[in-house]
């Protein structure tokens, strides 16, 4: 059982940034990928950016590509999401997930341990 914790989220205006931080407690051992996920009203929730933590491999989205950079703190058992040059499409809420394998990083079926969300939004 993994338990985590979102935290950094807000209000910002547009070209502002925010770097949102996941912290992992329980059986963190189990842990081989961990991603950033999000969710806006009226659409399904997406995959962000995701590193794989053995290797320190990382992937994004291409709608985030150049602006959003995950990264790791092994000795905080923490995921952190640096979001840059914000635009007001990137509002919604983001959620951590972590998982015990390395397939398909942004793939929501894949994920057993979600936490519950912080909320990000940019204004024009």
């Amino acid at each position: 059982q993994v338990t985590l914790v979102e935290s950094g989220g807000g209000s910002v205006q547009a070209g502002g940034s925010l770097r949102l931080s996941c912290a992992a407690s329980g059986y963190i051992n189990s842990i081989r990928c961990m991603g950033w996920f999000r969710q806006a009203p009226g659409r399904e929730r997406e995959g962000v950016a995701g590193i794989y933590i053995r290797d320190g491999t990382t992937y994004a989205a291409a709608s985030v590509k150049g602006r959003f950079t995950i990264s790791q703190d092994n000795a905080k058992n923490t995921v952190y999401l640096q979001m840059n040059s914000l635009k007001p499409e990137d509002t919604a809420m983001y959620y951590c997930a972590a998982k015990g394998n390395f397939l398909s990083w942004d793939s929501t079926l894949n994920y057993n341990s979600w936490g519950q969300g912080t909320q990000v939004t940019v204004s024009s």
